[in-house]
Formats: structure tokens, sequence, C-alpha cells
């Protein structure tokens, strides 16, 4: 049976960690569907599995880009398509593990033939975004489309400058392109499973201790090692991930230590709120609780049982 298995969740749910098991006892592959641990150099904050565990359970499509170089969900599915295609040739299964909704849709639906970017339009979209403050030009972009600024986060400078460019170029709104758009989605039978905890406030203090840990194995320095250098800046697609965002305010001095943590804690806890309502809306998934102590074998009772998936 050609099939693909992804694994998804919110952030810090324990994904990497169920994967790692599923890879010992099944013929499984791991494809990585994380939008910050294709950067190098930037391995603490984004909860990068440790060498000793990819050792065990290589993860493809980590470390292959520089922080200074964007990354695109088109790259994604390209790349992504490239390797379940060298999984399948091996006799394996690729598992696709990590909790970036967006290359999920992507992989899944394909990727609409939107317009280029505009350098010129896009600087003037950047300085009234410093000038007025991103929400503001969110709220602009709610007035023209509505649904689009649903799904955009007020902060999430380079998807409200995305859409806000499109209308511009074209008179059509983003939500109209992605609705008229020629499917070319991936024809594969795709399983998706989902693990969360069931309690929100579990998640929530995970989040924190997660954090906390990352201070505490580096992750100030680590991020110092990437201000030091002159081609990345706060408007860096990398540098504006979850976590390293707030640690760079806090090395130029717009925040004192204390608030870099917590703002990065909430940050955090909003992401994943962001990653449980994509899932809410997924079709298809089968849910477990990332905190049930047979976790494991709740998981694989259910591929054996379902997918015809042999045990190693």
């Amino acid at each position: 049976m050609i099939m693909i298995v992804c694994l998804m969740g919110p952030t810090a749910s324990g994904k990497t960690q169920l994967a790692v098991q599923l890879v010992q006892h099944f013929p499984f592959e791991i494809i990585s569907v994380d939008s910050a641990m294709v950067y190098r150099g930037m391995d603490i904050g984004t909860a990068k599995p440790a060498p000793e565990i990819l050792a065990i359970a290589p993860h493809r499509l980590i470390n292959i880009r520089e922080p200074q170089d964007p990354y695109s969900a088109a790259e994604f599915r390209q790349d992504a398509l490239r390797e379940i295609a060298a999984i399948q040739k091996k006799g394996k299964i690729p598992l696709l593990v990590g909790g970036t909704m967006l290359y999920f849709r992507t992989l899944q639906q394909g990727i609409a033939k939107m317009p280029s970017a505009d350098t010129e339009l896009r600087s003037t979209l950047s300085r009234e975004g410093v000038m007025l403050g991103w929400p503001a030009l969110h709220q602009r972009l709610a007035l023209i489309d509505p649904q689009a600024a649903q799904r955009i986060h007020p902060q999430d400078s380079q998807r409200i400058q995305r859409a806000l460019e499109v209308h511009a170029l074209t008179g059509k709104t983003l939500t109209a392109w992605h609705d008229n758009q020629e499917k070319n989605g991936l024809d594969q039978t795709i399983h998706y499973l989902v693990v969360a905890p069931n309690d929100r406030a579990v998640l929530h203090e995970r989040i924190r201790q997660r954090f906390l840990q990352m201070l505490a194995s580096g992750l100030i320095d680590e991020v110092k090692a990437l201000f030091s250098r002159d081609n990345l800046t706060l408007s860096t697609p990398a540098i504006r991930s979850v976590g390293y965002r707030q640690v760079w305010e806090y090395l130029q001095g717009k925040l004192t230590f204390d608030e870099m943590r917590e703002k990065a804690i909430i940050a955090t806890r909003q992401l994943a709120k962001r990653q449980l309502t994509w899932l809410r809306t997924w079709p298809d998934v089968v849910w477990f609780d990332s905190e049930a102590t047979d976790l494991f074998a709740q998981v694989a009772h259910y591929l054996t049982n379902n997918y015809l998936i042999t045990k190693y």
C-alpha cells in the first residue's frame, strides 16, 4: 500500500519523542515539517532533535538553509515530494512530523499560482508596517479580505504584507486567488494522526517548562551568535520565529530578561492555540492524548489494525 503518515500536533506536545519510537518499531523514515528547523545554527530554540536522537532517527529537511535565506511553503512542498519519493523507493513509509500547518496544507492541496513579488511595493508596505504597526495593516487587510485576515495573526508581518501586495498588484484578494487556483494536490493516501494534551493547562505548563529549559541550555548564547551577524535583522523570517524574536529584543535592550521570558512563553502559547485551531478543522484526523502513559502502544495498535503496517 502506497501511503504517507502525518504526525501533527501543537508545539511542545511530544511529537518528536513519539516519532522516534515509531521509527524504531515500524518501517518509517521521518521528514520534518517545521519552518524553523530548516535553519542551521537554530537548534535550541527550535527544539531540534539532539545529534544522538538523529543518529537513531534521522530527520530529513532540517538544517537545509542558512538563517538569512527565506524558505517558503512552495519550496517545502517541492523538497517534501522529493524526499517522499526517495523513502518510498526504498520500500519504506514517509512519516511527516511537525507543527507547521501551512506546510501540511500545501503538501495536501498544492500551491496557488500567485503573482510574483514586487520589490518596490513590498518595501512600501514594510515601511508602513514599521510606522503604523502591523496590527494597523491587519485591520486594512480585514476590510479588503476578511477571510484572509481571520486566518492571519495581526503580528504576522510576512503574511499580512503578502496578502496586501497580492491585492494591490492584481485587484483580487488572496482568498479569491486560493479559491480559484487549479489544485495539484498529492494523489496518495495520507493518514493524519494528532497528539495533544486533552487539558490545555497541561500544554501551557509544558510550554513554560520547555522554554525555561531552552534558556538553561544556552538559548541566549545561540541567539547572540545570530545577533552578531550582519546579514540578519528582526525582520528576517528566521529571526521572527517564536522565542528567537523575544531573545533578539532582549539583546537589543528593548526587553528585560523577565519580560523576554514571559513574552516568549505567551507567544509560544499563542502559536499552540493557532495550531490547535487548524487541527480542529482538519478533516479525517485521529486524535491521541499526548499525556497518556501508553501513548506509543495506542498509536502502534492503531497503525497495525488500520493501516496493515507490520512492526519490525
